[in-house]
């Protein structure tokens, strides 16, 4: 099964989300448990997003990631497949105060990892800080009237 997509398919609410893609999500956020070594904040957002490597043969599709929780450095998700380690890209999401606006950010994935069977885990740094993203106060939430939370969790 490809887990690749077209980037007009990208959706940014936690209902539009597959059933098995929100179950892995809830089970990781379950696991989590109370330990926590993050040092800055980080917000859930739930989001289906569109990952192109550089490395990608032209005219590949892009491959598709269901977002977990973002600050303004980066991004954690889950994937269908394993993805190289190292590799930069463009990552294409919606953006959480801009209903309808489609960002293109410059990221480098540095970890993808086996999480349940059929799924991993991963997490994407941008190349440059995205404000968008950033929590406007001190408990790390993110001032808007988008369907997403803050879980006050501390990310890296």
């Amino acid at each position: 099964m490809s887990s690749q997509m077209e980037i007009t398919e990208l959706q940014s609410d936690d209902d539009a989300l597959p059933r098995d893609a929100a179950m892995v999500l809830t089970a990781l956020e379950a696991a989590a448990g109370r330990e926590n070594r993050r040092q800055s904040f980080r917000t859930t957002y739930r989001s289906t997003a569109a990952l192109a490597l550089f490395a990608d043969p032209p005219g590949s599709s892009a491959r598709v990631l269901y977002t977990r929780d973002v600050n303004e450095r980066g991004i954690g998700f889950v994937t269908r497949e394993p993805l190289p380690l190292g590799y930069g890209g463009i990552l294409r999401l919606s953006g959480p105060r801009t209903t309808g606006q489609i960002f293109s950010i410059s990221c480098t994935l540095y970890r993808c990892r086996l999480a349940a069977p059929g799924w991993y885990e991963g997490a994407i740094q941008f190349n440059r800080e995205q404000d968008e993203f950033r929590p406007d106060d001190a408990d790390g939430h993110l001032s808007t009237d988008l369907p997403w939370d803050a879980d006050h969790d501390h990310a890296a």
